[in-house]
């Protein structure tokens, strides 16, 4: 089966440049750095209301999964062979040290069934978190990833599931306006309802 387009560019050498690359930079506190198709992308942490989102959605996400073995994590690197993300919120095994990668960099992929963004404004941005992102969770077989965009016209939350790992696509996509609530079909936090809760100004 032939790579998609998108993955084609990325050659196994130039995966082990970036991943070096990756490894030795030294980033000034308030960024973070990504290895997203091909790239390494650098980007500053969020603004208020990306955190005040952040926190509601975690918040909620926390109490669904109470008394599972499953907990809400932020702030560390998701990593798929030689490449990383950093999502705004992902859940996964509550003791991480059991599924680290490799190189002890981050999280193991495989052992994260959801991940959710807080786009930041701006189109790279937009782009960053509703393509090449979906891309990359839908590669890595994430089962559900949620995207709360502030800075669409309608203001949106969008909620992909059913990934196809050898397309970089997801099956399924739900997306509503603000004040429409959007639930979660499938994996841990399955029927949990994303609504004013979260997105209320």
């Amino acid at each position: 089966m032939s790579a998609p387009a998108h993955e084609a560019m990325c050659d196994p050498g130039l995966d082990e440049v970036l991943w070096q690359a990756w490894k030795a930079m030294d980033l000034p506190e308030g960024y973070r750095a990504e290895i997203i198709e091909g790239s390494i992308e650098v980007s500053p942490t969020g603004r208020r209301r990306h955190g005040v989102l952040n926190n509601r959605l975690r918040w909620m996400l926390e109490a669904h999964l109470a008394g599972s073995d499953l907990a809400v994590f932020q702030d560390i690197n998701i990593i798929q062979g030689r490449k990383v993300c950093i999502p705004d919120l992902f859940v996964a095994p509550r003791d991480l040290d059991e599924i680290p990668d490799e190189e002890g960099l981050g999280v193991d992929a495989t052992r994260v069934p959801l991940v959710a963004e807080i786009v930041s404004p701006g189109n790279d941005a937009h782009r960053r978190d509703h393509i090449r992102k979906q891309r990359w969770y839908a590669l890595a077989a994430i089962s559900v990833y949620v995207v709360i965009d502030d800075f669409t016209d309608q203001r949106t939350v969008t909620v992909f599931s059913s990934p196809d790992p050898d397309k970089g696509t997801y099956a399924t996509k739900t997306t509503v306006s603000y004040g429409t609530p959007a639930t979660v079909p499938e994996g841990p936090a399955k029927g949990l309802v994303i609504g004013e809760e979260v997105t209320r100004p």
